[in-house]
């Protein structure tokens, strides 16, 4: 007997065991809280282009430049993602096959400088990026590093801002090659001009790492880095709402050194479903209910920040401007540590990570912070009434961690808050279970 058609067999019902992994998931995501500040909730659109048929295709090379034949229609998605890449950024060339943002970043690297080459980037430790020079990184093994971070802490949280006079003085002694800008754990906002005349100064490369305000970026609540650095690079799931991966801006003269770093510098065939399904987000991201959506992240994100500092927690850097709140846990109690509190918070159904803070005396595995984002859940449709709500929760479980009976009821809480914002509240093509589809964009 032949085998069926691929078509006609039940994707669910075939590996029960992935099926039964995916209705956990998907369970998941739609009974707890999701904080983590590099996350978010994909239109159903986007997540059918990333399962298309695409995923066949292999396309190494670029749009009427292939290694293989049969990319008339992947040419005309890349192109599609290109040319929406570049509308909505008001950039000159646009380059969406990097696989995640850390490859993106590889790539700029490899496209500006040499090996060896000196870097001038932001301390791990004081909110940059692994792949900003980290030495368990191949970037930090690649290049030579040197670091720069946040002024020191005040009372009046006027504190931790990015301080540009060490900037400066570290380019003007150092003379990198390339300074980059861009962080994953600081909660204001970043003005590209200052980095751009320190390094024109000293006859730098400046790349903007904008893997997490890129959403913000596009709506316009942020400050463009576009055209105003060198090279942009940025991930597309974060506040951008779109698949896994990653992204590049540049000026029109860098392009065929961008390109070329990507492929075949570092990779090979790429990921045209991911790339189709960056192409939907470009257009999502580019209706006027996307910046709608972008400044409730934001007034969502203050809201929560304000109920934690109520709860008797310290905000690093005194607040925040985007969609990102880091919280000292040691105002609220000297023992609990980051970990401690992922971990109990996880029980209640709130999932968020622990951080360092500036200056943290604890290791990067334990940490004496707490990073939370609003990017998802602002999807969902919550507003800063439920953000307060959440920073309320957070601080009675942290209160009363050991208490059992209290996590139970927080759970409890949690479930019935997410019942009323339910990221998927009707059935998704294929899913599992009860799943469902999308809030609409900017429900809120």
């Amino acid at each position: 007997m032949s085998n069926p058609p691929l078509a006609s067999i039940d994707p669910l019902a075939s590996d029960p065991e992935v099926s039964a992994l995916l209705a956990d998931e998907i369970e998941r995501q739609r009974t707890t809280l999701q904080l983590i500040a590099s996350e978010n909730f994909t239109s159903p659109a986007v997540l059918a282009a990333s399962a298309s048929v695409l995923t066949n295709k292999y396309s190494e090379g670029y749009p009427g430049r292939r290694y293989y034949g049969g990319n008339a229609v992947a040419d005309r998605v890349e192109d599609l993602a290109r040319e929406r890449a570049v509308r909505l950024f008001a950039a000159e060339h646009a380059n969406v096959q990097p696989h995640a943002g850390a490859s993106a970043n590889l790539a700029a690297y490899q496209a500006l400088i040499e090996p060896g080459d000196t870097i001038l980037a932001m301390r791990l430790d004081q909110g940059g990026h692994l792949t900003h020079g980290s030495p368990v990184s191949i970037t930090g093994k690649l290049y030579r590093f040197v670091s720069y971070g946040v002024t020191p802490a005040t009372e009046d949280g006027s504190g931790e801002r990015i301080d540009l006079d060490l900037v400066r003085d570290l380019a003007r002694r150092e003379r990198p090659a390339l300074i980059v800008a861009g962080t994953t754990a600081y909660t204001r906002l970043i003005d590209p001009q200052p980095f751009r005349e320190i390094a024109d100064e000293v006859g730098a490369y400046f790349m903007f790492d904008a893997a997490h305000p890129a959403g913000l970026i596009a709506a316009g609540v942020h400050p463009s880095p576009v055209g105003v650095a060198d090279v942009v690079t940025f991930t597309t799931h974060k506040t951008l709402r779109g698949p896994r991966g990653g992204a590049m801006l540049c000026r029109g003269d860098l392009a065929k050194q961008i390109d070329s770093a990507v492929f075949p510098g570092l990779q090979g065939g790429p990921l045209e479903h991911a790339i189709a399904a960056k192409a939907v987000a470009f257009a999502e991201a580019a209706r006027p209910e996307f910046r709608t959506y972008a400044g409730q992240v934001l007034r969502n994100a203050a809201a929560l920040a304000a109920a934690l500092a109520e709860a008797g927690f310290r905000l690093v850097a005194g607040g925040t401007e985007n969609h990102t709140v880091l919280i000292d846990l040691r105002s609220f109690d000297a023992e609990l540590t980051g970990k401690i509190a992922q971990e109990v918070l996880d029980r209640a159904g709130i999932t968020c990570n622990r951080n360092q803070i500036p200056d943290d005396p604890r290791s990067p595995f334990v940490t004496s912070g707490l990073r939370l984002g609003s990017a998802a859940e602002t999807t969902a449709g919550m507003g800063e009434a439920e953000m307060t709500i959440v920073g309320e929760l957070i601080a009675k479980v942290l209160r009363n961690r050991q208490d059992e009976r209290v996590i139970d009821e927080v759970r409890e809480d949690v479930r019935a808050l997410c019942a009323k914002f339910d990221p998927y509240p009707t059935p998704l093509p294929g899913a599992p279970r009860a799943a469902g589809a999308y809030a609409a964009v900017g429900a809120n």
